[in-house]
């Protein structure tokens, strides 16, 4: 798959959108009593596959003005959440459809931690011979 680490695999890009869907997350949460105020969310597997077809390679920038393409590719999988149960004020922030979302998010985030510890811990077997 293009884009991928050989050693790591996809949980280099995973680690970073997660973190970025997390960061929403808390952001709506945190926002839950503003008014007019739209809960968004991160569509992961569009992030994660828009992430790695651009990552062939840092583009290459010749003016200062111009971005590096290291940016976050998941703006683009962002979207607007559909309320459940509309508010009088136009928010549209679910606390408990945030948090079990955000519980979500930090267990994926998690297992991708437990498999690059893992990955690691071999490889460091493998380098030492103990």
């Amino acid at each position: 798959m293009a884009g991928t680490d050989p050693l790591f695999g996809i949980h280099a890009h995973a680690l970073q959108i997660q973190q970025r869907r997390m960061t929403l997350l808390a952001g709506n949460i945190a926002n839950a009593d503003t008014p007019g105020f739209q809960a968004r969310d991160l569509d992961f597997k569009a992030a994660l596959e828009q992430a790695l077809s651009a990552s062939g390679g840092p583009l290459q920038t010749d003016h200062a003005a111009h971005l590096d393409g290291t940016g976050t590719p998941a703006d683009a999988a962002l979207q607007y959440r559909v309320p459940l149960q509309p508010s009088v004020d136009g928010n549209t922030v679910d606390v408990q459809t945030e948090q079990a979302a955000f519980m979500d998010s930090a267990l994926r985030y998690q297992a991708s931690i437990s498999f690059l510890d893992g990955k690691l811990k071999s490889l460091l077997t493998a380098i030492t011979g103990e």
